[in-house]
């Protein structure tokens, strides 16, 4: 008997220790006006929502300005509205938030808390405010290839890649798409479809939904007749919708479009440009985006042409995703003997990198 009590007192002991550990981490909590109470570890808030993780509803939000109190006893990062920060214990008093550091306290009427962060979300904060240059990168690129042996002999090549590196205060994105398609039937062997598209651009904020943009994009299209298009153009931009499952932003300006022909034909012209740019999480695990150019041309004959992109993604693992795309570029006064519009659709199996 002694024996098997020997055992069971640090095996109970044990048990106690692993249900105060759990508690501790879970160790936050937030009372609302109405009485509810959320437990979990307090995430983040942004001045109008506090976001808590639970341990069985995941994770959570709440409107600030309905809360009576909070406490978390991870450490947590409060800033004011007069500017002051500090890191510690949270608590609320007497009505007020208290937050508790190592060799300082803080105290501030809930209406004068502009943001709390977590340890995780503090230190993605602070690598937003100065990142480098090449950090910060997050995107995806997909392969697609088809083919057939027989009667006829088809190879079918496609490759896209995208990446953006946004912070508080810029975008950079980038884009490269290019397909290649030949045949042999009959002993003829020939090119179906070749082309390359290309662009870079980028975008700074004046306001939170204000933005002024600039860009530089490529194109070769071999059944075009299009040796090289060089356009470089700037404007400004709107976020109409900023949500959390989707963005739309409103653009317009002007560029420079150089069209470079083998026919020969060279055209250099002053365009107007207006469109969009759409995202949206559809689920957990797809997402759609899109994207549309209108460029007018500035320098008379009413001729105008216009870029259309669509792109579906779903997650199929970690970092594996089945993409679908459409890349739609139509010419109003295409050179002798050509079609106005050229559609690229590809599919296939892409990694994705960074966030």
């Amino acid at each position: 008997m002694r024996h098997y009590g020997f055992h069971k007192v640090p095996i109970a002991g044990a048990a106690v220790w692993a249900c105060l550990s759990l508690g501790a981490a879970w160790a936050g909590q937030v009372v609302m006006k109405n009485g509810d109470r959320v437990t979990g570890s307090v995430i983040k808030q942004d001045g109008k929502t506090v976001t808590i993780k639970t341990e069985n509803f995941g994770v959570v939000s709440a409107p600030w300005d309905q809360v009576v109190s909070i406490q978390s006893e991870q450490p947590v990062t409060v800033v004011l509205k007069d500017g002051k920060s500090l890191a510690g214990s949270l608590s609320t008093v007497d009505g007020k938030v208290v937050v508790t550091g190592q060799n300082a306290k803080l105290e501030a009427a809930p209406a004068e808390v502009t943001a709390m962060r977590n340890a995780e979300e503090q230190k993605a904060y602070e690598q937003m405010l100065a990142p480098g240059l090449l950090e910060l990168w997050s995107g995806a690129g997909s392969v697609g290839l088809a083919g057939a042996e027989g009667n006829a002999k088809t190879l079918t090549f496609t490759t896209g890649v995208t990446a953006a590196r946004t912070t508080n205060k810029d975008k950079i994105a980038v884009s490269f798409n290019a397909i290649k398609s030949s045949a042999l039937v009959g002993g003829v062997d020939s090119a179906t479809a070749q082309a390359v598209r290309g662009a870079i651009s980028y975008d700074r904020n004046v306001s939170p939904r204000f933005f002024a943009s600039a860009f530089n994009d490529y194109e070769y299209d071999k059944f075009q007749s299009l040796d090289l298009r060089f356009v470089a153009g700037g404007g400004f931009g709107w976020q109409a919708v900023k949500g959390a499952r989707g963005v739309l932003s409103v653009v317009g300006g002007a560029d420079y479009n150089h069209s470079s022909f083998s026919t020969p034909l060279t055209r250099s012209i002053a365009e107007a440009y207006w469109g969009d740019d759409y995202s949206l999480k559809l689920t957990k695990v797809t997402s759609l985006t899109q994207s549309m150019r209108m460029f007018d041309s500035l320098t008379g004959g009413g001729a105008y042409r216009v870029n259309f992109d669509l792109g579906l993604s779903t997650r199929v693992l970690k970092r594996i995703t089945w993409n679908l795309s459409l890349s739609d570029r139509y010419l109003s006064d295409p050179v002798a003997g050509r079609k106005p519009n050229d559609l690229l659709y590809t599919t296939g199996v892409g990694l994705t990198f960074g966030k």
